[in-house]
């Protein structure tokens, strides 16, 4: 399955939705287009996770890299709307302690 992006703008907050599965074959396109949102200083970028419903460590290396830029570059990452079996992935690697994710998690398949 492919991964879909589309980036929106909203004020000072920046969306980009997701939909489809993060893995070793989308992760560098996911990783091409949210790295350089991180780099606007005072920009928040948040990650709407809704539509992904797979997800594995590559995916997690993407969002790690996001979170460093965000502390070098003074911008901050948001994950919302996560699928519950991503959310366990997020939970068991323990980014849940150090990522912004929101607590609302959708239903799973």
């Amino acid at each position: 399955m492919n991964l879909t992006i589309d980036v929106s703008n909203k004020e000072s907050v920046t969306i980009v939705s997701l939909s489809g599965e993060v893995d070793a074959f989308t992760a560098p396109k996911l990783k091409d287009t949210l790295l350089p949102l991180t780099k606007e200083e005072g920009q928040t970028v948040e990650v709407d996770l809704q539509e992904v419903k797979y997800m594995d460590s590559t995916g997690l290396g993407v969002f790690i890299s996001a979170l460093k830029s965000t502390k070098e570059h003074d911008t901050s990452l948001r994950l919302v709307q996560m699928q519950d079996r991503v959310h366990r992935l997020f939970k068991i690697t323990g980014l849940t302690e150090i990522m912004d994710i929101d607590n609302t998690v959708q239903g799973g398949m």
